[in-house]
């Protein structure tokens, strides 16, 4: 008989915890018979004093025996996927999918809202009229099949054991644990049942990993476990020290996403969403397809129309608008010399695009539109920032949190490059 009291003061003792301990205490704490406080106590021992790679595969493993297991083997495509850690303004999911069906793989891809300052797929997909994020099993195949990509919620079915520690692991401060981050996100991409998975890890301010090297652990990290598991898996760094692309919040987003399926859009966003459907492709194996030809021939804009409208959404609808608008000037004439992506974020979250506990409802049309990035030339009184909110009152804070967040010089910041690095199963 195991004992959760025993298996805590193992890991409390930087001791490494067994196979069986590890599957007897996550299955013990889904039925509810070992106590949060006790889960509370392990979290917090796990975040300090780690796990090594195989106590890492038992846990993601044990998290995705707590539930069921997708499986589309019967399909007559390879399967590819795409997982970003979150960051402001990163609405690449919603170019990325499309543009990935259109040459060639299907994309079954669990996606989830936003927490905090960084913004969520689904909250950007639900600013579409009619659009459904819950789909059943059975629906979620069918629009598979029909659109080549599906963007949906996942079930209460999948990793349920995930589900319930990452909500403790939300109200105990050990949210930063890199096992428990990297368990987290893989069982449930595990239990999914892709054939490959492209990580973007992304890494800067607005990003939950500050530094390449936290993220490179990471990613070094969730590339081990998809590839023990069977998934081909990769992972690339990218930048998060300036928000991506000019647009943060729900409907602006979707609107700069649709740009860039129109063979527009920002140089960034673009620049991103080809390379990651690069790799996704590769991971596919698949061959002879250029994401960038699907953007500008319309392939993957017709993908996103039939992706859209398989979920219920129009596709020609008029996205939600804010009631209320400000204008922030730039201070001076100059270069652009900062834009920091995590001042950007909380002005946006403030302004009603995000949400402070995952029950709160978000404002679609709220957000910030970028007239100017880092290393741009400009003048002072021009538009730097648009607000979006439906209530001024919301102005003063938004404008509290980007005080300090750009700055504009003679000489250009160092700045992350946007592609910092790619990480591979060793």
């Amino acid at each position: 008989m195991m004992d959760a009291i025993e298996v805590i003061r193992a890991k409390r003792d930087a001791g490494e915890l067994t196979t069986g301990q590890i599957d007897w205490v996550i299955d013990a704490y889904t039925r509810g018979e070992v106590a949060d406080e006790q889960m509370s106590a392990l979290a917090m021992a796990i975040l300090l004093n780690g796990m090594n790679r195989r106590e890492i595969a038992d846990w993601t493993q044990a998290m995705i025996r707590s539930g069921e297991r997708m499986d589309w083997s019967g399909l007559d495509r390879a399967t590819a996927d795409k997982h970003s850690t979150g960051g402001v303004g990163d609405k690449i999911t919603l170019p990325l999918a499309p543009v990935v069906a259109a040459c060639g793989a299907y994309v079954p891809q669990l996606s989830g809202r936003g927490l905090g300052h960084t913004g969520g797929t689904l909250d950007k997909l639900e600013s579409i009229p009619g659009w459904r994020a819950s789909l059943s099993n059975g629906e979620m195949l069918g629009v598979l099949r029909s659109a080549g990509a599906v963007v949906c919620a996942a079930g209460s079915g999948l990793a349920p054991a995930d589900k319930k520690l990452y909500a403790l692991r939300d109200v105990t401060g050990t949210v930063e644990s890199i096992p428990l981050i990297a368990s987290s996100i893989m069982s449930k991409k595990i239990a999914e049942g892709t054939g490959a998975l492209v990580l973007d890890v992304k890494v800067g301010s607005g990003a939950f990993m500050k530094t390449p090297e936290t993220a490179r652990e990471l990613a070094e990290t969730m590339v081990a476990l998809g590839t023990d598991a069977g998934v081909r898996t990769v992972a690339l760094l990218t930048a998060m020290d300036r928000p991506l692309g000019r647009t943060v919040g729900n409907a602006l987003e979707v609107e700069e996403s649709v740009e860039v399926l129109a063979g527009g859009g920002p140089e960034d966003v673009v620049e991103l969403t080809v390379r990651l459907a690069q790799e996704m492709l590769e991971a596919a194996g698949i061959s002879g397809k250029d994401p960038a030809k699907a953007l500008v021939d319309g392939s993957a804009m017709d993908a996103w129309r039939r992706m859209v409208a398989a979920q219920g959404g129009d596709p020609d609808a008029l996205l939600p608008r804010a009631a209320e608008t400000l204008t922030v000037e730039v201070p001076e004439s100059g270069v652009l010399t900062r834009l920091d992506a995590y001042a950007v974020g909380l002005a946006a979250w403030r302004l009603g695009a995000g949400r402070a506990r995952k029950e709160d409802p978000v404002s679609f049309g709220a957000g910030v539109t970028l007239h100017a990035k880092p290393g741009d030339l400009v003048r002072a009184g021009q538009p730097l920032l648009t607000l979006h909110a439906d209530e001024t009152a919301r102005f003063e804070r938004a404008l509290a949190a980007l005080e300090g967040g750009y700055a504009v010089g003679t000489v250009s910041e160092d700045q992350l490059p946007l592609i910092i690095d790619r990480v591979t199963a060793t």
